[in-house]
């Protein structure tokens, strides 16, 4: 997902300063604001079980930001 996709989604979940975020910081910051887990590109992410995440394809690149 870009970044410009993903700043529109914090926008709508009502989140401030998000342009002063880099993509994987306002991601868990999204996740969280979801009620989710903010694991975004963290070490763990190829064990990850949440196969419906709508981060799941970025999150399992090697360098998902």
């Amino acid at each position: 997902m870009k970044i410009v996709d993903v700043r529109e989604r914090a926008k709508d979940l009502g989140l401030s300063q998000i342009s002063r975020l880099k993509k994987g910081a306002l991601i868990r910051s999204i996740q969280l604001a979801e009620g989710n887990f903010d694991c975004y590109g963290s070490p763990g992410r190829y064990d990850c079980q949440q196969f419906n995440c709508c981060w799941r394809q970025d999150c399992l690149t090697p360098n998902p930001g």
